[in-house]
Parts: structure tokens; C-alpha cells; sequence
């Protein structure tokens, strides 16, 4: 029996950058050379403030939408500065981020929380790109597997193996976020490996149709290298998402 055929996908983080007035022609850029790729989806998650324009702007093209995360409340209520999941399904989103290394490192996002927010995103029919990795310390205390497994099994425990059929993992080394640092192939694929190994242990028929992305400087030299690994399914993409050509040699190295 043939193994399934997993779609890369490209996800631009734009995290706290960008304008009103210069996010119109990096899409327009994006759009038109993403038009002319096939096998291979494309995302981009724009700051809170800017996703009604980005919405509109993409509109009938071929990339999608998503949030940089969302809140771990389902409902309305007093969360004063929370966004719901239902409000961002609301303007056209697609994904939403969970427990980016950011959200972990600097606002205190727990697994407990990330795993919370990961069940609210499904609930509103998002699918949640649940972000995992290590920082350089771990690495060199041997670890990274079981950091990553940990922060995995989080959400097993919270939202059982059933719910990645609907989700994206995306492995994120910490230490090669923003260094110029970058996982060697071989190092990024034997986490890949691992994620993958670890979900197929309880479904074999999910893990071998779940998207893991790597997410550590990918750029466009790197990009097609990394993708020629067996587990590694595309990228989640932060500074080179903010550059139209950049960004576009990304897609075209995932393009099939």
C-alpha cells in the first residue's frame, strides 16, 4: 500500500512587524507568484489588526489565512485583550498558531494552556498549528526529544490522537529562531521523525497523513534541503515571510 501523499504547506509568521500600507503590496507579490505554483499550500498570519484587510486582499486567491494565536476561552466573555477562535473563523481564518516558543517563552503559555487553546481552535473549525522545540540548553543536555515529546503529549492528553487529524505540528529548535542558527537536514529530520513515530505509536494511519513543518531560519538557500527530508512537510516561515522574494523561493522549493 502506497504511503499518502502529504501536501507541503508554507506559513509566513509575520509576528510584530509590518504596516497597513506595506502589507497590500507584499500580498500582491505573494499572490501572483504563489499563482503560478501547484502542490504546495500557502498561509500567511498577519498581526490581530491587520487580518479584515488581509482577508480582503486575498480574497479568491489561492493563500490562505491564519491567526498568531488565539485565545484558550471557547466563549464570549470578560478576557479583556483575548481574541476567540469563533471571532477569527469569523474573518476568514483558516489556522491559528498554538504555543509558539514566543507565546511559551515570553507570555508564559504552559503546555496546559497551549493545549487549551488547541481544543478551542478546533472547536471554531481552525486547525491549529501546535508549535514545538527546544532551546539551545536543552539541546545540549541531550534533551530535545524529550522536551518535544512532552510538549506533544500535552495536547494528546487534553485532545487525544484523533484530533491531529485535523491539526499541524510545526518543530521549532528555539535556538535557531532569529540566530541565522539553522537545524542541519539531518537534525531537523530526526525530530520530524520523532513527532511522527510518537503519534503513529497510537494512530498509523494519522501520523502518516499529519503535516510537521519545520520552523528554525528557513530561507530560500536552505529551503530545498530541508524539504527533501521524508518528514518534513514545508516550513513555518518568520523573518523571510516579511520579503515577497524570499517568501516565493520557499513556495517554489515545496512546489511539486
Amino acid at each position: 500500500m502506497s504511503e499518502p501523499t502529504r501536501t507541503p504547506l508554507i506559513a509566513g509568521n509575520w509576528k510584530m512587524n509590518g504596516s497597513l500600507a506595506g502589507s497590500e503590496p507584499l500580498l500582491r507579490e505573494i499572490v501572483a507568484g504563489v499563482s503560478e505554483l501547484t502542490g504546495v499550500d500557502v498561509l500567511v498570519c498577519p498581526p490581530y489588526v491587520y487580518l479584515q484587510s488581509v482577508a480582503s486582499w486575498l480574497g479568491g486567491t489561492a493563500v490562505r489565512l491564519g491567526s498568531q494565536d488565539v485565545s484558550e476561552h471557547a466563549g464570549a466573555g470578560a478576557f479583556t485583550g483575548e481574541i476567540a477562535a469563533a471571532m477569527l473563523k469569523d474573518f476568514g481564518c483558516d489556522y491559528a498558531i498554538v504555543g509558539h516558543s514566543e507565546r511559551r517563552a515570553l507570555f508564559g503559555d504552559t503546555d496546559e494552556r497551549v493545549a487549551a487553546k488547541f481544543l478551542a481552535a478546533q472547536g471554531a473549525g481552525l486547525t491549529p498549528i501546535l508549535c514545538v522545540g527546544e532551546t539551545l540548553e536543552q539541546r545540549e543536555q541531550g534533551q530535545t526529544q524529550a522536551v518535544v515529546a512532552s510538549q506533544v503529549q500535552a495536547v494528546l492528553d487534553a485532545a487525544g490522537v484523533a484530533a491531529f487529524a485535523n491539526a499541524v505540528i510545526a518543530y521549532e529548535p528555539v535556538w535557531a529562531i532569529g540566530t541565522g542558527r539553522t537545524a542541519t537536514p539531518e537534525q531537523a529530520q530526526e525530530v520530524h521523525a520523532e513527532i511522527r513515530a510518537m503519534i503513529a505509536a497510537l494512530d498509523a494511519t494519522i501520523a502518516a497523513q499529519l503535516t510537521v513543518l519545520y520552523g528554525g531560519s528557513v530561507k530560500g538557500a536552505n529551503a530545498a534541503e530541508l524539504l527533501a527530508m521524508d518528514d518534513i512537510d514545508g516550513g513555518l516561515i518568520g523573518g523571510a515571510s516579511l520579503k515577497a522574494d524570499d517568501f516565493l523561493a520557499i513556495c517554489r522549493a515545496a512546489s511539486r
